[in-house]
């Protein structure tokens, strides 16, 4: 079982939990199950309670200064490591990394600045209509590790953040790639670049008998080498072939350029893992939506609300003024991690827009 070599790796190993939010309890309460009197170190900023005799803990301001002092890190993706040093000696994990390396199931790995969850949904919804053992997880707010027991007849869809993927070692079978847009400039000593890397270890362990689904109006390449995208890769055009442009509009939840393109990369997924096309189309027909993503509030006095929260770059929330149309007022702000906003603004002056409530 997956979960055993996972287990044989780690016990005899001294262990540092990095952050005690949803992901760090989850990987805690993984090594217990398994290894419940093993020795343990639970690393937050914040302070932790936790009821259990083998558990030291290193909470405060100095709580990364300490590293050197374990053989794993197991590290929760929210946490930058902006000036942080570590010895060789010291493995720096997480989550993700440790399932991909050791999960027994087929894997599907979504990424990109945007589109990931509806692409991800989309993809799971697609497998299942095809009669297949889904599970979606990962970013979606399922930690991968409650799945390390899934067989090799189950298919994993895993929906990646850009902190998910830093410390990676190995690639899903068939990865996604939805596109690249400046975001989380904050959290890399590199900024952009450092992002962009963490991202695309999607790829980069990939093997010949791997899937790599790509933007290929975008542009992917001009960010990486062409070594970093295999020769096995499917360079997905977002307008897509006959069959999949036919899945455009044919679904409210799914408005917009953005939303076709998240279907063509589903389908592509799909396509794969062998899922027909009749299943393929049942997912988009059926689909949900997903909320704060266009999502459909109300109307009010001849009004329509769309709440569109997820929008957190300008790329984004242009894609959705432009799928809506009419939009007369939009309200906007948030937190500033550095993005260079002068395009959104030059982009806005060009629409029809009444008007801009800034928060």
């Amino acid at each position: 079982m997956s979960a055993e070599n996972l287990i044989e790796y780690i016990k005899d190993k001294k262990i540092l939990i990095l952050g005690f939010g949803r992901e760090g309890k989850s990987t805690y309460n993984f090594i217990r199950k398994h290894l419940p009197e093993k020795p343990l170190t639970v690393g937050d900023k914040n302070g932790v309670e936790i009821n259990d005799e083998n558990v030291t803990l290193d909470c405060g301001e100095d709580y990364l200064k300490h590293l050197d002092r374990y053989d794993i890190v197991v590290k929760s993706p929210g946490i930058p490591f902006i000036g942080v040093s570590y010895p060789d000696t010291t493995e720096i994990t997480c989550q993700t990394d440790l399932f991909l390396r050791f999960a027994d199931c087929k894997m599907i790995g979504v990424t990109g600045t945007k589109g990931k969850t509806t692409t991800s949904t989309l993809i799971y919804e697609m497998l299942k209509a095809g009669g297949a053992d889904a599970y979606l997880m990962g970013n979606v707010g399922v930690p991968v590790l409650e799945s390390m027991e899934l067989g090799g007849d189950s298919a994993a869809v895993i929906e990646l953040s850009s902190h998910q993927l830093e410390f990676t070692r190995k690639s899903p079978h068939i990865a996604v790639l939805t596109n690249v847009y400046e975001e989380h400039l904050d959290h890399y000593e590199e900024g952009f670049k450092g992002y962009v890397n963490a991202k695309l270890n999607i790829v980069k362990n990939q093997g010949e008998d791997d899937y790599f689904i790509y933007n290929g109006v975008q542009g992917i390449e001009k960010y990486t080498d062409e070594s970093k995208i295999k020769s096995q890769k499917i360079k997905v055009c977002p307008e897509g072939d006959e069959f999949v442009r036919s899945l455009f509009g044919i679904n409210k939840h799914l408005k917009g350029t953005h939303n076709n393109h998240d279907i063509a990369f589903a389908a592509a997924a799909a396509k794969c893992f062998g899922v027909s096309e009749k299943a393929v189309r049942a997912a988009v027909e059926n689909f949900k939506g997903i909320p704060n993503r266009m999502e459909y509030f109300g109307t009010f006095g001849g009004v329509e609300y769309y709440n569109d929260a997820i929008a957190t770059i300008p790329e984004a929330a242009m894609r959705a003024v432009e799928a809506l149309g009419n939009v007369g007022t939009l309200i906007i702000g948030g937190l500033d991690r550095g993005i260079d906003y002068s395009g959104f603004v030059k982009a806005l002056a060009k629409t029809d827009i009444d008007n801009i409530c800034l928060l």
